[in-house]
Order: C-alpha cells, then structure tokens, then sequence
C-alpha cells in the first residue's frame, strides 16, 4: 500500500492525509483473512470488527451498508460521544470469529458504525493521540502525591478527545476515587480507570526479549494463557525463575509454545518415580531426553555419579521384570546403541572469507616496498 493513505470526504472528494498510514499484518490485531476469495454471498451479517489502540477491538453494527475493507478508518458509537478506528474484519470472516466466542454477543446490544472518518474526524484523532504521553506522566505524579500503590502504565484518548482510559497495575484493591477528581479537574475530560496484568502491561510497553527479538506479548500474543513450573517441568527445563521469568517478572508466554509436543512425545514413556533393580546396583531417575527417548539413571539418588542412559524400550522391560520380583543381570545391553546427537561445526574454520576474490597484484606489491627497490637495483645493474 502507498505511504499515504486516501479518505474520501463527505461529497466524495479525494483527501490525502500524509500523516496516518496503514499497513495490513503490522499490527497484532490484524487477522488474515483466508476467506476473501470466496464469492459474496448475502447473510444478513452486517457485523464488522473495529480496533483501537493496542489490544482493544470489538464488533460494531453497520447499520448504514457502508462498503468498508479492511484497513478504512471509521468513527463508530461510543460512550458518550464517539470513537475512531479501523477495520480489521469483515466479511465471512466475522461469522468464524464469532464461533469462537463462547458468549458471542447480540446484535442489540453493539454499537453502530456512523461513517467513514472524515478529514475533521481523522486532525481530531491525530491530535488526541499526541496527548497521551503527556498525560500518562502526568497522572503518574498525581497518583504519587496522592500516595496511591498503582502504577498508570498507559492512556488512551476517545477519538473526539472527550474520554481518556487509564490502564493501571496494582498488587492490591486501590480507591481511586479521588485520583479521578484530580485527573477529572486536570484534564477536563471523562475518567475511566481500567486494571490490567503485568503481561498485558509488558505488551502494550514492548522490549526485547532475552532470545533477542521482540517480546511476543507486544507482537502477536493477545489471549495470554497462565503458565506455571509444570510447563517447565514437562520440557526439562530448569526450574530457575531467573531463566524462566520475562520481562514482566511472570513465567515466559513461550513456555506453552512447545508444550503440546512434550506432552504428546511423553504419553507412553514409563514412570520416573520408580527405581530399576539390577542384580549389583539399584538405579534412580535422574533425567530424560524426550525427543530421543532416554532416560539417564544414576547409582547414587543424590548425585550423577556413574550416570547411564537407557532407552525408554528397555526401562519398560526392566520395571515389568521388578514388578515380577525379578532383578535384571544388567541394566544396559551388550549391544545397546542409539543415536548420538550430531556435533555442531563451524564450516568456514579452515576456510579464508576472501578465498574468492580476485588476486590484485598491484596491491600486492604495494603492500611490500623493499621488494620493489630490489627489482629497480637488479635492473640497474643488468644495464
């Protein structure tokens, strides 16, 4: 899409506006839409999906038939007044996002889509969201002097610059009725104060994770699901909440991207918990590779010491034989082998980096001056 952005005006007339820009899936609450090919057919659906700022978006009516894609900019109901935003669905679409929905809403009970955002509509936007710093730091002091154990992490201003929402994060139950007073006073505009999480907090501050790209919370998560040490423990990870924690001191939202996998590879490996009898040692569980299938039992309960892996196969087979009364001759088989994991190399070690460019001979000779003061004392004196 081009870097400006065309609205058309009340009559129709073309409107340029340098200052917005849009582009499809920059956004986390951009949702691709894998049904467009399919041909218009008429459901009676006249629900589109609007977005705000950050993770705030919902279902409006479009009650007028406006022809809105995806992307347009539209001033829908609000509370009181009315609010700005964009379309981020439409079509066949909203019916599936509906299903996912276990209380989806009733039709009577959304708001309207009023008109496609005006040029009026869009300086009034523009210029509500240059506020918001401003007032965030503002209201920070105010809670401190009012001695208030909350924290305002983020603002967001109505569109027509008559509502502003206070995001905050407490630990405890905060009366903030007096803030509201002062913030009312201050600012001049409708107050509503809205607690959110520390991930969500994280998500709307942004950063970079300690895998080096940027937190996924403020990228593509928008439906955070609990994470405890049982996901950790499921993966093998080590249960080290300096490693384990992000950057809003929780568990990481990456734990649960893999869990599934862990779960479904573990569903027929043996219990940990029980000891494998041998006629000389007696073996504890120490650790497991699961995508391998090993288990590393140790002679000692309290240490690694004389560690052997065994696969899972032969771990079922020896607590069978226990369960019997019978203790195996050996614990690990004469000819037991499994795949090593491959050593990672460095391919360039013996190679040069500049090993294809071209040889300069000139350079070359530049780079030694004696050799060049030889060669005119030999010619010299061949004369």
């Amino acid at each position: 899409m081009a870097d400006n952005e065309d609205i058309q005006g009340q009559f129709g007339d073309e409107i340029r506006m340098p200052d917005i820009t849009y582009k499809p899936g920059y956004n986390k609450l951009d949702s691709f839409n894998w049904l467009k090919d399919l041909p218009e057919i008429p459901t009676g659906n006249e629900l589109v999906e609007i977005r705000f700022k950050n993770t705030r978006k919902g279902f409006f009516r479009n009650v007028n038939g406006l022809r809105l894609e995806i992307g347009d900019v539209v001033a829908v109901e609000a509370s009181p007044g009315h609010d700005i935003g964009r379309v981020s669905m439409v079509g066949h679409l909203i019916d599936e996002q509906l299903k996912k929905l276990k209380t989806p809403p009733l039709p009577d009970d959304l708001k309207k889509v009023y008109r496609k955002a005006k040029a009026v509509d869009i300086q009034k936007w523009e210029e509500a969201k240059k506020l918001e710093a401003h007032t965030m730091l503002r209201s920070r002091k105010i809670s401190e002097e009012l001695r208030l154990n909350m924290k305002i992490g983020d603002v967001e201003y109505q569109g027509d610059k008559t509502k502003a929402i206070f995001y905050y994060i407490a630990d405890e139950r905060v009366d903030f009725r007096q803030l509201i007073k002062v913030l009312a006073d201050e600012f001049r505009v409708r107050i509503e104060m809205r607690q959110i999480g520390a991930r969500q907090e994280a998500g709307r501050i942004g950063g970079i994770g300690s895998c080096g790209r940027e937190l996924c919370c403020s990228t593509h998560i928008t439906n955070f699901i609990s994470v405890t040490t049982t996901h950790a423990k499921y993966q093998e990870l080590s249960l080290n909440p300096q490693k384990l924690a992000g950057q809003c001191s929780k568990l990481k939202c990456c734990l649960n991207f893999e869990l599934d996998c862990y779960v479904d590879a573990q569903r027929g490996f043996p219990p940990k918990d029980i000891p494998l009898e041998a006629l000389d040692c007696t073996a504890w569980f120490m650790k497991m590779e699961v995508h391998k299938g090993l288990y590393w039992y140790s002679t000692d309960q309290h240490s690694t010491a004389n560690i052997i892996a065994l696969p899972i196969q032969r771990v079922k087979e020896i607590q069978a034989l226990n369960k019997k009364g019978t203790k195996v001759d050996r614990l690990k088989l004469v000819d037991e082998s499994w795949e090593a994991a491959p050593v990672s190399q460095d391919l360039l070690k013996n190679n040069s980096l500049t090993r294809f460019d071209p040889p300069d001979n000139k350079s070359q000779s530049n780079r030694n001056p004696n050799r060049r003061k030889n060669r005119r004392f030999n010619d010299k004196r061949n004369k």
